[in-house]
C-alpha cells in the first residue's frame, strides 16, 4: 500500500502515529547503551560479529561508531564497507582480534598474511586507520 499525502500538506492520522512510533524508537535506540558487539560487512555482503573493543582499534570504524557521531553506524552498531572484499574483510577481523588478544604482551609473534593479500591489507589499513 503506498500512502499518499493530501495536498494540504497534512499526514492522515494513521501515518502521523507511524511517524510519532518511528521517531520514539529512533530516540529510544540512540539512548541506548552500545551493544558489546558490532557488525562489519563487506562490499560483497560477508558478515562479521566482533567485540567492539577488538573493532574499534580502527580509528575510522572507532569514529563511525561513536555515538555523538549520529552516524547511521553509530546506530545500528552495523558498518558496510564498500571498499574492503569478503576475504580482506576476514584477514581484517582476525588482525582487530589477534591486537586485541595480544594487546598488553611483548613478543607477539607475526600473524600469517598469505602474500597476495598483502596490497589489498596495506590500503584497507591505510582506510581503517588501523
Amino acid at each position: 500500500m503506498i500512502a499518499h499525502r493530501p495536498r494540504d500538506g497534512r499526514l492522515p492520522a494513521e501515518d502521523r502515529r507511524l511517524r510519532d512510533l518511528h521517531d520514539a524508537t529512533r530516540s529510544d535506540i540512540m539512548a541506548s547503551t552500545p551493544s558489546e558487539y558490532v557488525t562489519l560487512v563487506s562490499c560483497d555482503g560477508f558478515e562479521f560479529i566482533l567485540p567492539r573493543s577488538a573493532a574499534c582499534v580502527s580509528g575510522t570504524i572507532r569514529r563511525m561508531l561513536d555515538p555523538s557521531s549520529k552516524f547511521s553506524e553509530a546506530i545500528t552498531g552495523r558498518c558496510v564497507l564498500e571498499t574492503l572484499t569478503g576475504i580482506v574483510l576476514e584477514k581484517v577481523c582476525e588482525y582487530l582480534l589477534y591486537n586485541e588478544k595480544h594487546k598488553d604482551q611483548a613478543n607477539v609473534p607475526d600473524m600469517d598474511i598469505p602474500p597476495e593479500l598483502c596490497l589489498e591489507l596495506l590500503m584497507a589499513a591505510d582506510y581503517l586507520d588501523t
